[in-house]
């Protein structure tokens, strides 16, 4: 099933030509070794003493150089040490995307303290297991997330107030934060901090605990090393061949790691400037690439539709290149057709991961390719959706997948003391990681880590993101993915965005296609014209059995499609009160939901769990 039929034939690259690129980001990977004495901190000093006066961060009205990044750095160390921590200990960092977010981070790396990024918008539960699963020592609070440890009780972690002039908290909200922290910060030097607190720290030393996305569940605590935040960095230096002269614009959250990793170390190894926003703002985009002279953005596939979606013209901007993931063939079309042609990096990955992909082509559609298969860890491995399970031959062992078979993507794991790529650092859940683990993949006593993600390869090895383990599902004996499904009619006529997944039915195998729609503002829901065009564009068993009409989409804060609630909901009226509508075949159409609607396809009440 094609997600979409009308994209162009993009032009394929020689495979030599691909490889000769990827091969120069292998080289920048291995600069750093395990055992280097190098970390974080030592590039935010070299970069100060080399650039300066060059600004780093761009915010609103204020300019950060390099220099006074790392004076301010240095004042956060000394305040640190003040109020008690040490290298090794843990400290949690809860704040939206400003100036102090950076000076923080780097400031704690220069003492050897790991850093622990807390989600900005949790409270209760969620920001308890962040701060139990992290063991951290202390938890530095921006003002502006003061409520939401104020609704949490029983956080039993020193919690140190950060104030922010733009969101005053309440009193109240304040009571239970101490002011230890900034008054060591008033008073702090910002003179270098000595290298002594971190001597024991190497390049494979974690550094920072990054929390998965969360659309299944609690999020875990990734471990990253200095060694691969730094790589990350040089990697990308030479893929996007960056500059002093690049300003790259940063509106995802920062305690995610595709802002905190692949962007900010990819800009501080360059010399580059980061303009930072606190959130994405689709009204502000272009005027902000005009202005600050963006030439590299970072971007989820979600954000280029809500561009797409509206009126604005982009007018005359220098943006260069787009990193990032999640462009389906039509909306990446329509990008370079409306706004011009750029470089666009679609990658493949996670934050966790030990292996990745990266289209370095401009190949439409792909998220990278594997031009020879002794140059990379990533095997495509054969995996039964219906059984939930891994093919295996008759010695027990996976199955390479061939060119156009879906097959589940893994990473071999190296554990090599001088060499950095391939190893899986894991989470701070010793159970968490063992699962992300398979043995005995191709020979005994082998192990990879699994990516949980359905990938499929061409002819010429160019890759493409099918779906998520779980997400693809089996509906009238065919494998149906939610993600070709939603690209496949995520153009539908005044559509905002659209999530689809698998449902329970009753008496029935496998699940049944459900879609839950957004509209755009002053839009609404034809559902004749939707269903003529999932008749042009995907095969009726792969069209969606129920569709709700919903008012906001359920996402995570970094703009992933959560639907483990839409799916526990399915299309009962009683749990669902959107507008739900049921695919008439016989009628031509979707019709509004009725116990007789319902009956007249055949279809059984749904079953709420």
């Amino acid at each position: 099933m094609s997600s979409n039929q009308t994209a162009p034939s993009p032009a394929v690259v020689p495979r030599e030509e691909t490889q000769r690129k990827l091969d120069r980001r292998s080289q920048a990977a291995a600069l750093i070794k395990p055992a280097d004495r190098y970390t974080i901190a030592d590039r935010v000093e070299q970069q100060a003493e080399t650039l300066g006066d060059h600004p780093f961060i761009i915010y609103g009205d204020t300019r950060l150089s390099y220099a006074e990044l790392n004076a301010r750095a240095n004042q956060v160390a000394h305040a640190a040490l003040a109020c008690g921590l040490k290298s090794g200990d843990v400290c949690g960092m809860a704040m939206e995307n400003r100036p102090e977010f950076f000076t923080t981070w780097f400031g704690l790396t220069k003492i050897g303290v790991v850093v622990a990024f807390i989600n900005n918008q949790i409270n209760g539960r969620p920001l308890q297991h962040a701060l139990e699963s992290t063991d951290a020592k202390a938890v530095i609070v921006g003002e502006e997330c003061a409520h939401l440890f104020a609704q949490t009780p029983d956080l039993n972690v020193p919690q140190w107030l950060l104030p922010d002039a733009e969101k005053p908290a309440a009193e109240a909200d304040l009571a239970g934060l101490s002011r230890d922290y900034i008054n060591a910060l008033e008073t702090a030097s910002r003179e270098q901090v000595d290298k002594s607190h971190r001597a024991d720290i190497t390049a494979e030393t974690p550094t920072l605990l990054i929390f998965t996305s969360g659309t299944t569940g609690l999020p875990k605590a990734a471990i990253y090393s200095h060694m691969r935040w730094l790589c990350s960095g040089d990697v990308m230096e030479v893929t996007v061949a960056a500059t002093p002269d690049d300003v790259f614009y940063c509106f995802l959250p920062l305690y995610h790691g595709a802002a905190a990793t692949s962007l900010t170390s990819t800009a501080l190894k360059a010399g580059s400037t980061i303009l930072l926003r606190r959130k994405f703002s689709v009204s502000r985009f272009w005027s902000d690439v005009r202005e600050h002279n963006v030439t590299v953005c970072q971007y989820i596939g979600e954000i280029c539709r809500y561009l797409l979606n509206q009126e604005t013209d982009c007018g005359e901007h220098k943006m260069r290149a787009m990193v990032g993931a999640g462009l389906t063939n039509e909306t990446w079309s329509r990008w370079i057709e409306r706004f011009g042609q750029m470089d666009v990096y679609e990658g493949w990955g996670s934050t966790e991961a030990n292996t990745n992909l990266i289209n370095v082509d401009n190949y439409i559609g792909s998220c990278g390719r594997v031009p020879d298969w002794n140059k990379t860890n990533l095997r495509l491995i054969r995996y039964d959706v219906e059984s939930d399970s891994y093919v295996r031959d008759e010695n027990g062992y996976c199955v390479q997948c061939q060119p156009g078979e879906v097959g589940e993507a893994v990473g071999m794991i190296i554990n090599h003391p001088e060499i950095g790529g391939g190893r899986f650092e894991g989470y701070t859940s010793r159970d968490a990681t063992e699962q992300k683990i398979l043995r005995g993949v191709f020979s005994e006593g082998d192990s990879w880590w699994r990516s949980g993600d359905l990938l499929r390869y061409d002819e010429d090895g160019y890759f493409y993101f099918v779906d998520r383990v779980g997400d693809t599902f089996r509906w009238k004996s065919e494998n149906v993915s939610t993600q070709e499904v939603a690209a496949a009619l995520g153009d539908f006529t005044g559509v905002e965005l659209i999530n689809v997944y698998g449902v329970r039915v009753p008496d029935h195998e496998g699940r049944g296609g459900m879609a839950a729609i957004v509209m755009q503002e002053g839009a609404e829901f034809d559902p004749q014209a939707f269903y003529d065009l999932t008749e042009e564009r995907i095969p009726r068993y792969a069209a969606p059995l129920f569709v709700r009409v919903s008012e906001a989409a359920d996402m995570t804060t970094t703009f992933k499609l959560r639907k483990v609630d839409l799916q526990r909901q399915g299309y009962s009226p009683e749990h669902c009160k959107d507008p739900l509508y049921i695919r008439d075949d016989k009628a031509g159409t979707y019709k509004p939901y009725s116990a007789d609607a319902l009956a007249a396809v055949g279809l059984p009440p749904f079953e709420y769990q």
